[in-house]
């Protein structure tokens, strides 16, 4: 089997996955955390129309003389289609959202008027075009919204709503299906057996995925002993991607390679944790082959799975950014390493937890993955080092 370095087998990953995507239109209730695919423009200015910002009284500012009464004319309220025009030395009473009258150009707060009688005096005289929201004011119409590319925020969607866009153009999320695969898994929950371990990587992967813009379509546990074909080919007829944990190694049953080393890429990669891998393809699917241990799945997934499930969504890559080491680090030349980290408050790193690769629980209070190069045997405290953010 050949090596592969860690950007090899990435790039490898990506370019099968490279043509899943598309766009689908979706309704703005469904669109929360999706990527839109383009600019989104205003369908209508907003405001639509002129209205008033406050409940008062319309008027002509010329008109208003402090303790002078003026006679209300008409009532106007939000929703009116066909507001009044506003005869000159009259007022019109006006609720907040309402269409300002034609003639009038400023409205008085309610707080500082008196109406009685048929009439309404005021305690002070507005400027011209005191508390009326101007249409256009916030955006015109065809003016971008939301631009291409953008993740939808619950802001970005009431934008979209007030400006008249009912339906947005997304990215399409992938659709994953997850196998786990050995004869010693026990769904958690269920009574434990000697010899078993409760299987955590469907969680794991199911978890990230969705993080990360794919929707799981599929979730399978397959024994050693012969029923992986079936749950792969049900994985594959319901997905654009197929993930696979365990059975690549070189143990006597590895049911994922003895079945896919025939149509695809099983070998090495010179990473630790994360070994031995496998990118296939099955009834056209491409199947991303993870080793089995959960540590090795997590990581796996992060370095070389992440982002090309994100650019399959539309979403931006993530990228690694650095740290100084809190403590001297030695480490296995010819491979890079990924230990899990913690970022410090002082700009530091600290390795947490130990090498191995089924250490889950002391992994889950790691928020970064520091990456030593293949070819470092030993790194000093205080060393620049790349630092990759864990999926929170």
């Amino acid at each position: 089997m050949s090596r592969r370095d860690v950007s090899a087998h990435r790039a490898a990953i990506a370019h099968a996955l490279s043509g899943l995507g598309g766009s689908e239109l979706v309704p703005l209730h469904s669109a929360h955390g999706r990527v839109v695919v383009a600019d989104v423009g205003a369908l209508a200015p907003m405001p639509a129309f002129d209205n008033s910002a406050m409940d008062g009284f319309a008027v002509r500012a010329a008109d208003v003389i402090v303790d002078e009464p003026l006679p209300v004319a008409a009532r106007v309220y939000a929703g009116d289609t066909a507001p009044p025009t506003l005869p000159s030395g009259a007022a019109a009473a006006i609720m907040t959202g309402a269409p300002l009258p034609s003639g009038a150009d400023a409205v008085v707060p309610v707080e500082q008027s008196r109406e009685q009688a048929g009439a309404v005096s005021f305690r002070s005289a507005p400027d011209v075009g005191a508390f009326v929201r101007r249409t256009a004011a916030d955006v015109a119409a065809g003016a971008v919204v939301v631009a291409g590319g953008s993740v939808l925020t619950p802001r970005h969607l009431a934008a979209l709503a007030a400006t008249g866009t009912g339906t947005v153009e997304v990215f399409r999320r992938p659709r994953v299906a997850v196998i786990s695969t050995g004869s010693e898994l026990v769904a958690p929950g269920d009574p434990l057996g000697f010899g078993q371990v409760y299987e955590s990587n469907s969680v794991i992967l199911s978890a990230l995925c969705a993080a990360h813009g794919a929707d799981l379509t599929y979730t399978g546990r397959a024994g050693d002993d012969g029923d992986f074909e079936q749950k792969l080919a049900a994985a594959a007829a319901s997905a654009d991607v197929v993930l696979t944990s365990g059975g690549v190694s070189m143990g006597e049953r590895e049911p994922v390679r003895d079945l896919l080393s025939g149509v695809g890429w099983f070998g090495p990669i010179a990473m630790q944790p994360g070994g031995p891998q496998g990118l296939t393809f099955w009834q056209d699917t491409p199947v991303i082959s993870l080793p089995g241990n959960p540590v090795s799945v997590m990581v796996s997934f992060e370095v070389l799975v992440r982002n090309a499930l994100r650019a399959a969504s539309g979403l931006p890559a993530v990228e690694p950014t650095s740290a100084r080491l809190a403590a001297d680090v030695t480490s296995v030349v010819g491979k890079a390493q990924f230990l899990r980290g913690r970022l410090q408050t002082d700009g530091t790193v600290e390795v947490i937890g130990g090498p191995g690769s089924h250490l889950v629980a002391t992994a889950a209070n790691a928020t970064v993955l520091i990456e030593i190069d293949s070819a470092a045997e030993y790194l000093a405290a205080g060393q620049e080092v790349p630092t990759w953010p864990l999926t929170p």
